[in-house]
């Protein structure tokens, strides 16, 4: 295994740093997005070659979208109909970027995900959540959000981590706040995500044991999340995804 400390399946000392990390990213990714930044080094870090973290990771971002579609929507702040229309084009771009993964070697794979974590961080710190006049919202059938949604499937079919960010640039440009532009980031998604990890099954790459551990933290997490963001507010949530970005962009710097 490419993993710096192998373990087995039952290992309680593995469970324990996977519910932790889940737990963690799960917050995170509800409140701003790049858990993923954190879990699927974990899981490599812990055995799992890179292409199987990269799906088994899936596993805990379906178990915590699951919970963020839910908390959302039980206060109340998830637009359902938009999000459900922008599901539609995150699904194509989902089913060609996992197609594009597994046809990835492990070694590519992994200097493909060091690029895009950098690439991803730097272009967070240029502050695209600014948006636009929130006079009406924009339809998600509309061209350039239409084609945004596209790309925010396609790349998260094929890495996943740091999506959530480029769904929150997405949401902010067609005219949410953060609180309901991050509630329609999770329903979305859950969608491309769920998908994606359908397709990994079907080609053997999921490591169940762990993804499940991962997946328990997630959620609770994710529930953390959700009260955090609606209890705070746009502001409060703009900090949040500010200071998440710079943390990881030194932890990219000084690895």
């Amino acid at each position: 295994m490419n993993g710096v400390l192998a373990v087995g399946p039952g290992d309680p000392g593995a469970w324990a740093i996977l519910g932790v990390a889940g737990f963690v990213g799960g917050a995170l990714n509800v409140v701003a997005g790049g858990g993923s930044f954190l879990t699927l080094p974990v899981l490599i870090f812990l055995g799992l070659p890179s292409t199987v973290a990269n799906a088994t990771n899936r596993v805990g971002v379906v178990i915590q979208s699951v919970g963020g579609v839910w908390g959302f929507h039980r206060h109340a702040v998830l637009d359902w109909r938009w999000g459900l229309w922008a599901s539609v084009p995150c699904l194509a771009g989902a089913a060609l970027g996992a197609w594009a993964a597994l046809h990835v070697g492990d070694a590519a794979f992994r200097r493909i995900l060091a690029l895009v974590m950098v690439a991803v961080t730097l272009w967070t710190l240029v502050e695209p959540f600014k948006g636009r006049s929130r006079v009406a919202v924009r339809s998600p059938r509309s061209p350039a959000v239409f084609v945004g949604l596209l790309g925010v499937g396609l790349y998260g079919g094929f890495v996943q981590a740091g999506v959530g960010f480029l769904v929150l640039a997405v949401t902010t440009h067609a005219g949410f706040d953060l609180v309901r532009g991050n509630a329609v980031k999770v329903l979305t998604v859950l969608g491309l995500t769920l998908l994606s990890l359908l397709i990994f099954v079907s080609a053997g790459k999921v490591d169940w044991s762990m993804g499940l551990a991962l997946g328990l933290g997630s959620l609770l997490g994710s529930l953390v999340g959700v009260r955090l963001t609606v209890a705070k507010g746009h502001g409060w949530v703009r900090g949040a995804v500010t200071v998440t970005v710079v943390l990881f962009a030194i932890k990219l710097w000084f690895p």
